[in-house]
């Protein structure tokens, strides 16, 4: 049996394999509100063969969005453009929902990456971002506000009301986003936190603001319900956030109930030096789980269905999200599975589209005519 599509379960969530589709920035929103785009994006994914499908960084401010096309869910009208498209992949498809919560701290009020990403000027309709502390992201950019404790509030009960947010649409699951140099990953890095209050300087300190934003979702979430957390593991920076106190982190979040950790890297300072390699960052997502036994995903150039399954089947890690390849092959989930022998859920509609050597693909179907 392939154990990439061998079941999983994670809290009360049932999984049928060990595939998730990662969360992808579209940059297409309005005012943070999903439209047509995200409807075709995120139905056509979700027949992608995948367990479960994770919504792209929602930002759970309006000024903790990456660009001002993120997507965010911070009020009524954000909530309800959300709606339709949930409504309408629950029709079809079977796949598990999660959503990543995000905030982007410093490296906000940015330009779409097809409009070269950089930092968008005040005087161009970009925004004040905030931060742990009031370094900026490059040099040459405005720096962003350091959160004083009126803002840490703030951004915590806005990760709170937006996973209560998330509730009521009816997600399965929810990721919060810790990593590529957004703002709970800016607050553990000591390249963009020089706090001298408790939230700076030791590793202790720089932790302790993300773990109260987990803590405080995962008391406002279903009990029953999945909460992981993605992390950088490590900044490729000397003297930055690296793979040990990516591994401190775990510990604790482990104490707390922590789901999964989705082990990425980078992103926090435009010095990295990323050694880039297919599978390059599984090693990481191994050392988490070796070290700690939280619950796993790889993430980073896995685009081949054997490469997948090796990582599970020899537990460097217990699952894989795949986000470019499944942009370029929707069917990603399919393909590995007609390769590995596996099964996957499929509407009615495409079951004669399963290969005549793979009778059972999408199980046992029946497909008839007069």
């Amino acid at each position: 049996m392939s154990a990439l599509f061998s079941p999983i379960k994670l809290r009360g969530l049932a999984l049928p394999n060990r595939i998730m589709v990662a969360p992808m920035c579209q940059y297409s929103a309005e005012n943070g509100e999903a439209n047509d785009w995200h409807f075709t994006h995120i139905n056509t994914l979700a027949l992608s063969g995948a367990a479960m499908f994770c919504i792209e960084a929602t930002a759970v401010e309006p000024i903790g969005r990456i660009t001002p096309g993120c997507l965010g869910l911070w009020n009524d009208a954000t909530e309800a453009a959300l709606k339709p498209i949930l409504a309408s992949l629950r029709r079809h498809s079977k796949i598990a929902v999660a959503m990543q919560l995000g905030h982007a701290g410093r490296k906000g009020s940015s330009h779409t990456p097809w409009n070269g990403g950089q930092q968008i000027p005040l005087t161009e309709g970009g925004w004040q971002t905030e931060g742990p502390s009031a370094v900026a992201h490059k040099e040459g950019e405005l720096a962003p506000l350091a959160l004083d404790a009126q803002g840490l509030k703030r951004v915590r009960e806005a990760f709170v009301a937006a996973a209560k947010r998330a509730e009521r649409l009816g997600i399965d699951a929810l990721e919060l986003h810790s990593a590529h140099g957004y703002l709970l990953h800016q607050f553990l890095s000591p390249i963009s936190n020089q706090r001298t209050d408790q939230y700076g300087g030791s590793l202790q300190n720089r932790l302790r603001y993300p773990l109260e934003v987990f803590d405080a979702v995962r008391a406002a979430f279903p009990a029953d319900k999945p909460v992981g957390l993605k992390v950088s593991a490590t900044d490729w920076v000397e003297g930055g956030w690296d793979l040990e106190q990516t591994i401190e982190f775990a510990r604790e979040l482990k104490k707390r109930g922590v789901d999964w950790i989705d082990a990425s890297s980078g992103g926090v300072s435009p010095k990295q030096k990323i050694p880039l390699s297919p599978g390059y960052q599984v090693p990481f997502a191994q050392a988490i789980r070796q070290a700690t036994g939280v619950t796993t995903m790889a993430v980073g150039l896995i685009t081949e269905a054997k490469q997948a399954e090796e990582i599970v089947a020899s537990g460097k890690a217990d699952m894989v999200a795949l986000a470019r390849g499944m942009l370029y092959d929707p069917r990603w989930g399919w393909h590995a599975a007609a390769e590995l022998g596996g099964q996957v859920d499929a509407p009615p509609q495409y079951w004669r589209s399963q290969p005549s050597t793979q009778k059972e693909l999408f199980g046992k179907t029946t497909f008839g005519a007069r």
